[in-house]
């Protein structure tokens, strides 16, 4: 029952989204049956009834690719690469979700305002300026270039260049929310130098779920979760009546 419920809940997540740029997917998987079983057994040996040790692990296959002119949309070609962005406390994040905007003090940000990193700090186009107007910020962002290896320009004037995060064993990354992770001990990443980097300004890479598989194993786990929950309740008033008559003998 844990382990359905776990994939119920997994699956819906993926599903709320499936139209979140950038996210990646999760998966439940059952351990290898060999430790499942050693996980089952007590010290005595004596099978205990508990679900099979499960856990959870990210896809980070391509989410599809979409055009849309925006040049603060940026889409990451390599494979493993992330954008590096960072908060107001200097907590840095990785993630593949490339709808950038541009704030009030000139900083190209992700939509909760974490700023994107660039090889020499912070990517700030107007670092003596505030943006009041949102007309002006529009007008400054039609202004913005971005190269295919992450250069920078505002009205041809370079500002820096972005620095992509390659990770060798992106499945060993912590998922802090929807769409940023964070390297572990165990994880082996490295900045890519200019040649390496391949980025697409005017694209976005959306979700790597499929809506309508996710509705069908919702859908599934859903029957199989209630199937479940009779049988535990059947198997309850089984119980219930064996004590019952057992008092009588």
């Amino acid at each position: 029952m844990i382990t359905q419920q776990m994939k119920l809940e997994v699956a819906a997540n993926n599903l709320s989204n499936a139209n979140t740029i950038g996210y990646k997917k999760d998966r439940v998987f059952e351990q290898d049956l060999i430790q499942a079983k050693l996980n089952l057994l007590n010290e005595e040996g004596i099978v205990e009834t508990k679900d099979l040790p499960v856990a959870t692990y990210t896809d980070f296959a391509f989410g599809a690719f979409e055009q849309t002119n925006n040049p603060l949309d940026l889409a990451i070609e390599n494979k493993n690469a992330f954008f590096l962005v960072e908060d107001e406390e200097g907590n840095q994040f990785l993630t593949r979700a490339g709808n950038f905007t541009l704030s009030r003090d000139g900083s190209i940000s992700a939509k909760d305002g974490k700023v994107l990193i660039g090889d020499t700090g912070r990517l700030n186009l107007l670092r003596e300026f505030t943006v009041e107007n949102a007309s002006i910020q529009n007008t400054i962002a039609s202004n913005i270039k971005v190269t295919e290896r992450g250069e920078v320009y505002l009205n041809e004037a370079l500002i820096g260049r972005i620095q992509l995060v390659e990770v060798d064993n992106p499945e060993t990354l912590e998922k802090v929310s929807g769409i940023y992770f964070k390297p572990r001990t165990e994880t082996r990443q490295r900045f890519l130098s200019f040649e390496e980097t391949v980025i697409r300004q005017g694209w976005i890479e959306n979700s790597n779920v499929d809506p309508i598989g996710e509705m069908v194993s919702l859908i599934d786990l859903q029957r199989m979760f209630d199937i479940g929950a009779k049988i535990i309740q059947v198997n309850d008033n089984t119980l219930d009546q064996s004590i019952r008559l057992g008092r009588f003998v």
